[in-house]
């Protein structure tokens, strides 16, 4: 079975690269103050193996940009900007993929919510406040929506909804989960993966932001849609330092790739942590 290669953590390769990204806006910032390296960062990914590039738009909302002092056309320009770049690394690479990141409502709160599903909207409030990025991101050009870390049953529900009123579109749902059969709000993932069942309009259901040990056992849970997974390096974070512990080995992690997809998955790629040298590890391990 052959599995469709993803990209790795785009804020990750941007720190490799020099970029300082403590900032509300974390990557979404570049798209107005370095386009280029966020264009370089996927050219790198495509270069290592991957065959979808996923746009910085996961943190790049209507409300976070005005909330920066900019007009709403201004915010449309810079999540269009987000697609363009990656588009332009995949035509520089002589093909693939464009995933258009719908990151959840949490991103936005930056405040960690994308970990616990803790929100102050109910699922209309939800559907009202992705909708804007949404028809932008719709409209775009991309192949598909990268619906990413989504940790609650009612934003699963408004994504839905959203799907829905935009027929024209195809999508991934990948949920952010705390253990091998449950989203982050304790919802058990066989019931938010059955929000999509059935719909023709998702390529994939999955798990992504999610500690590595526990992505078989999910797998395990989806049998309805196709499997995407892209999980964390398995590094853990220390909040009281401020800094990252352990290191996760590329090729441990490449290994850990071809047992997802021997479990099911049909796309697989990282998420934080990860770097062009793990995914060029996944795509050799899947060869």
């Amino acid at each position: 079975m052959s599995s469709l290669v993803l990209d790795g953590g785009l804020a990750t390769h941007l720190e490799s690269l020099g970029a300082d990204l403590r900032d509300d806006l974390w990557s979404a910032r570049l798209l107005l103050e370095d386009p280029g390296l966020i264009r370089q960062v996927h050219a790198d990914y495509f270069a290592a193996g991957a065959d979808v590039a996923t746009t910085a738009s996961y943190q790049a909302s209507m409300p976070g940009f005005v909330r920066r002092g900019m007009s709403e056309a201004q915010a449309e320009r810079l999540i269009r900007l987000s697609v363009e770049l990656a588009a332009q690394a995949r035509d520089e690479a002589g093909g693939g993929l464009v995933a258009a990141s719908v990151g959840p409502y949490g991103a936005y709160l930056a405040n960690g919510a994308e970990y616990t599903g803790d929100y102050d909207l109910d699922e209309d409030g939800l559907a009202a406040w992705h909708r804007p990025r949404w028809e932008i991101l719709a409209s775009s050009g991309a192949d598909m929506l990268a619906c990413e870390t989504i940790p609650s049953l009612p934003e699963a529900k408004a994504l839905a909804r959203l799907l829905e009123e935009t027929p024209q579109v195809k999508a991934w749902i990948s949920f952010s989960c705390r253990d091998g059969g449950h989203i982050n709000d304790g919802t058990p993932i066989k019931e938010a993966a059955a929000v999509f069942s059935g719909n023709p309009q998702v390529v994939a259901v999955g798990v992504n932001c999610t500690a590595p040990r526990f992505v078989p056992a999910l797998i395990g849970e989806l049998t309805e849609l196709p499997v995407v997974v892209y999980p964390n390096s398995g590094e853990t974070w220390d909040a009281e330092a401020r800094r990252w512990e352990g290191l996760a080995d590329p090729v441990e992690y490449g290994e850990a790739a071809a047992q997802w997809q021997a479990a099911g998955a049909s796309m697989v790629g990282g998420c934080c942590r990860t770097t062009p040298e793990h995914i060029r590890q996944v795509r050799a391990h899947l060869s």
